[in-house]
């Protein structure tokens, strides 16, 4: 296919007026379109319904050790299920707190905590002059909203396939005591569906922060979110390597069932160093006696071990990786050849990232919505929803059944197709 930037006037011209009137095809359609968040469809939750069954009134509902998950107690969390989560976050069930069913509540937690009674000892954040977060671009734009929120400056990092760029990284957090942390999706990244190198969690794990109460907030939200069998990332473990540099207390690391079992009624889990865990349950004894334990025994009954966990991801995967499939078919029919587009072919994780020509994505996006097809607002992968180059969309293909989601595929290339001809038409001299 000819790239539009190669086409006379009079042959872009014709394409426009074609590509207006497949749009409004579209228009006259009446679609009502979905796929703004990375949520689990239908299928996907029906295959944890055996979850519901687990338990049931006749149920014994005491620990190995004898608790029972009915009553008060037990701050940390059942052991059945720190084992559990530890296994699948590749960490000892020793170094995990167990908490409800949201990873994100769990780092507002503690941005709050550190805010208003600092990190191990050192000055509450809100009593220091200036707050700054790094936050590597493209991301998620729930992380961003947190420091948003509690007025913490953020910083654009830019992201490679390794990673976010080390080197502004090192040089940031060792040069600014201003800069207290980084978020970090580090598998299979939101949008893009990067992993992170082994270089670059080394180089995270031997950082040198010139602020003693910096901390990486890392994010493992993906990490067994795979969708091949054949094909899947490995990452370095973060803690371990932490303390292998002589780092032990660098990292938060976070992590949750939502895309496992049910998203609204998971659980999460945090795992850190002991010095870390020590500061978190001086705050945490008072504000809860204890999670949910009957629903964290829950998950323990209905997976087993990690193994039963993991078989369970195949099935996942094998829902919505011809979601993923189709979408990039997609892509790549309509859009290849044409140089107004690049995007990304994740093998695990939620999203595809698309960048569009620069000054295109809002204008896309909002074509799109028009014509019955929601997606995530353009700019929301940056800080304070503004992307400097109004180019990344980030596409979830998850949520919507097969049918609608090749249809919301093609009608938002043809978006792309129709203002990338038209912005390229508009530069062109008469």
């Amino acid at each position: 296919m000819k790239a539009y930037k190669d086409m006379t006037k009079e042959e872009l011209a014709h394409e426009i007026k074609e590509l207006k009137a497949s749009y409004k095809k579209y228009k006259d359609m009446d679609l009502r379109l979905d796929m703004s968040r990375g949520k689990p469809c239908r299928e996907q939750l029906d295959i944890s319904m055996g979850m519901m069954d687990a338990l049931n009134s006749e149920a014994d509902l005491s620990c190995a050790d004898g608790t029972d998950c009915r009553n008060y107690g037990v701050l940390t969390g059942i052991e059945e299920a720190k084992v559990l989560l530890g296994d699948m976050m590749e960490n000892n069930p020793d170094n995990i707190i167990i908490y409800g069913n949201s990873s994100l509540n769990v780092m507002y937690d503690t941005i709050a905590r550190a805010m208003t009674h600092g990190i191990m000892g050192n000055t509450p954040w809100c009593k220091q002059d200036k707050l700054k977060f790094l936050c590597p671009v493209p991301g998620y734009d729930r992380h961003f909203a947190i420091t948003e929120y509690f007025g913490i400056e953020m910083i654009p990092v830019a992201m490679t396939p390794e990673g976010p760029d080390m080197d502004v990284v090192e040089k940031l957090v060792s040069e600014d005591p201003a800069v207290k942390g980084i978020w970090c999706t580090p598998k299979y990244s939101n949008p893009q569906g990067y992993s992170y190198s082994d270089e670059t969690v080394t180089r995270f794990a031997k950082l040198k922060p010139a602020a003693p109460d910096f901390r990486i907030f890392w994010d493992n939200a993906y990490g067994i979110h795979h969708l091949y069998e054949d094909k899947q990332d490995y990452l370095v473990e973060i803690l371990a390597e932490c303390k292998r540099c002589g780092n032990p207390d660098l990292v938060y690391k976070f992590a949750s069932t939502s895309k496992i079992s049910f998203p609204g009624s998971g659980i999460a889990a945090l795992a850190t160093s002991p010095n870390n865990l020590e500061d978190i349950m001086k705050q945490l004894k008072n504000q809860t006696i204890g999670h949910d334990k009957v629903n964290q025994l829950r998950h323990v009954r209905f997976f087993g071990d990690i193994y039963g966990m993991t078989e369970h991801m195949r099935k996942h995967a094998n829902i919505i990786r011809p979601k993923f499939e189709a979408v990039l078919a997609t892509l790549d029919n309509r859009l290849g050849g044409l140089e107004i587009g690049e995007w990304t072919r994740p093998i695990g994780g939620y999203f595809i990232s698309f960048d569009a020509m620069e000054g295109c994505a809002k204008a896309i996006v909002e074509k799109a919505k028009k014509a019955g097809v929601i997606m995530t607002n353009a700019g929301a992968t940056w800080p304070y929803g503004k992307d400097p180059h109004d180019s990344n969309i980030r596409i979830a293909p998850t949520y919507p059944n097969m049918e609608d989601l090749k249809l919301a595929a093609e009608l938002f290339t043809l978006c792309v197709r129709l203002v990338s001809a038209e912005k390229i038409y508009s530069q062109m001299a008469d």
